[in-house]
């Protein structure tokens, strides 16, 4: 069973391409950037706890937030199907592919025989299933990992059953677009001035823009942290890259995002929002670049060098999301 009317293009970031692969098929046409922007996407968290190798910066908000968010402000009708059991997950899979709908899935990349390295424990990673035989799936993941791709059903069974931080029990979901939509205008401003909110105002200092001021002041130590920094550091650094937990993508999305709100929207607080963070995504690329050159060079004054560019980026984005958060339509 292949929907062969399904959209089979990747995009750079795994959630917004499951929605663009879902939302596209229903002949709903966003870019990514406004599909990022309109989840409110952009985030940022220091996450470290005991049992943690290295610690894990990421760039966005939790995994199915986005697409909750977008719903949301959308309308759209949001239907998740979540169970323990393999058997009743897979005929929530299938149940939906028999009738026409592409599906969403929740499930964890290191499982996953195409994935490339580095493979990590990831239970945040979504795919969209548009079909399926007796041996194989056949997903869309990012263009990155090859966009329509197969996977064996044992290896997909075994991702989606994963547990552990960020995993969801076999979660599935589609969307349904509604006939009429609000205003795009509207929808986007209001999701600007609410990313913005809670990024100024996180609950605690391991979030928004006092979590990229904390990974300043403690990245420096990350030689003495890690058991091998040659191996570790450029781990770190290829995940924020490649990966785009915390480095340059979601900022690059955003950037886009409200280039295209400031032609939607007349006001100098995108624009200044735009700029910030044009610059903030290739500090956030440089970054990476001394993460990985500490790791491999054994040399502390990298990432002394990282944490003077953290601070910097602290500083923009918190200027930005400022000016953000007033935005008028």
């Amino acid at each position: 069973m292949i929907l062969e009317d399904a959209p089979r293009r990747g995009l750079q970031h795994c959630e917004t391409s499951t929605l663009g692969v879902l939302l596209r098929h229903q002949g709903l046409e966003l870019s990514e950037p406004m599909m990022f922007g309109l989840g409110a996407g952009l985030s940022f968290i220091y996450w470290d706890r005991k049992g943690m190798p290295m610690p894990f910066l990421g760039g966005r908000v939790r995994p199915f937030e986005l697409t909750t968010n977008l719903c949301d402000r959308l309308g759209l009708a949001l239907s998740t199907q979540e169970t323990s059991s393999r058997r009743k997950a897979w005929q929530n899979v299938t149940s939906q592919l028999d009738a026409g709908r592409p599906v969403g899935l929740q499930l964890d990349s290191y499982h996953l025989p195409y994935f490339t390295p580095p493979r990590v424990h990831f239970a945040g990673h979504m795919v969209a299933m548009y079909g399926y035989d007796d041996e194989r799936a056949y997903v869309v993941d990012t263009d990155q990992q090859g966009g329509a791709v197969t996977v064996d059903l044992e290896s997909l069974a075994a991702a989606r059953a994963e547990r552990g931080p960020m995993a969801a029990p076999n979660r599935s979901f589609t969307v349904t677009v509604p006939a009429t939509l609000p205003p795009l205008r509207e929808a986007a401003a209001a999701a600007i001035r609410d990313c913005a909110s809670t990024f100024l105002d996180p609950p605690i200092a391991n979030l928004g823009h006092r979590g990229i001021a904390k990974a300043a002041k403690l990245v420096v130590t990350w030689l003495d942290r890690s058991a091998d920094p040659a191996r570790d550091l450029p781990q770190v650094a290829a995940l924020m890259e490649r990966g785009g937990t915390g480095g340059a993508l979601f900022r690059n999305l955003y950037r886009d995002f409200l280039a295209e709100c400031a032609e939607l929207i007349d006001d100098e607080a995108v624009r200044v929002g735009h700029e910030r963070y044009g610059r903030a995504a290739t500090l956030w690329t440089e970054v990476a670049g001394l993460i990985a050159q500490a790791g491999e060079s054994g040399d502390e004054g990298r990432l002394r060098d990282a944490s003077a560019v953290l601070s910097e980026i602290a500083q923009l984005e918190r200027e930005a999301m400022t000016a953000l958060v007033a935005v008028e339509t």
